[in-house]
């Protein structure tokens, strides 16, 4: 059973942080590249950051600087630290992982405001 279980979101003020976690089961890990989804309302889903099987990664340029997305293969564990939250980055963030198919957990809600 393919399982992807993203934890970490919240509300955070301005400029402070948070870390988002993406638990992976059901699948060989290590094979696929994993990402990072996120839709704000009314707008359309956003690819945030990618990062390879090789541990390349890439970023949107409204994150780059601020957001470092990571994985640790020994625990099935992706992660995205997002530092310096603007209320531009509120939104359900989701976790994706692609090899010959793509899977996606629930989203978790991250909601920046004062």
């Amino acid at each position: 059973q393919v399982q992807l279980v993203e934890s970490g979101g919240g509300l955070v003020q301005p400029g402070r942080s948070l870390r988002l976690s993406c638990a992976a089961s059901g699948f060989t890990f290590s094979r696929y590249a994993m990402s990072w989804y996120r839709q704000a309302p009314g707008k359309e889903r956003e690819l945030v950051a990618g990062i390879t099987r090789a541990g390349n990664t890439s970023y949107a340029d409204s994150v780059k600087g601020r957001f470092t997305i990571s994985r640790d293969n020994a625990k099935n564990m992706v992660y995205l630290q997002m530092n310096s939250l603007k209320p531009e980055d509120t939104a359900v963030y989701y976790c994706e992982a692609w090899y010959a198919r793509a899977y996606w957990g629930q989203g978790t809600q991250v909601t920046v405001s004062s």
